[in-house]
């Protein structure tokens, strides 16, 4: 088991936050709680990398959603990058596949 770590960095379209370990029911608040801190500005991009992310349950989804929406919120875009094929088989079931936009890397997410 390996705690959430999410680390921020400023790139040209917005924020990157690197997201590392596991995002379940225990710590999916904290993804929240760090998004819903951010001052997005319309038109920017937010970008989670989840390259480092070993396991996400429902809650974790769930904290994805409301990254999207909070997004949303303030006029802004949100996307995902290196999705692990585990979490991605989820959200292609689900159909968020089609809701958060999808990139290998969070260097191609930041410059689309």
């Amino acid at each position: 088991m390996s705690p959430l770590k999410i680390t921020t960095r400023d790139a040209m379209a917005g924020p990157v936050l690197e997201i590392t370990g596991e995002l379940d029911y225990s710590n999916a608040g904290e993804l929240r709680d760090q998004v819903a801190a951010l001052a997005l500005q319309p038109g920017q991009r937010l970008v989670l990398d989840l390259a480092g992310m070993e396991f996400c349950d429902s809650s974790g989804i769930t904290a994805l959603i409301a990254t999207h929406n909070h997004a949303h919120a303030a006029q802004a875009d949100m996307a995902l990058a290196a999705v692990p094929p585990h979490t991605l088989r989820v959200l292609r079931i689900v159909g968020l596949d089609q809701i958060f936009p999808l990139y290998p890397d969070s260097d191609t997410a930041t410059r689309s």
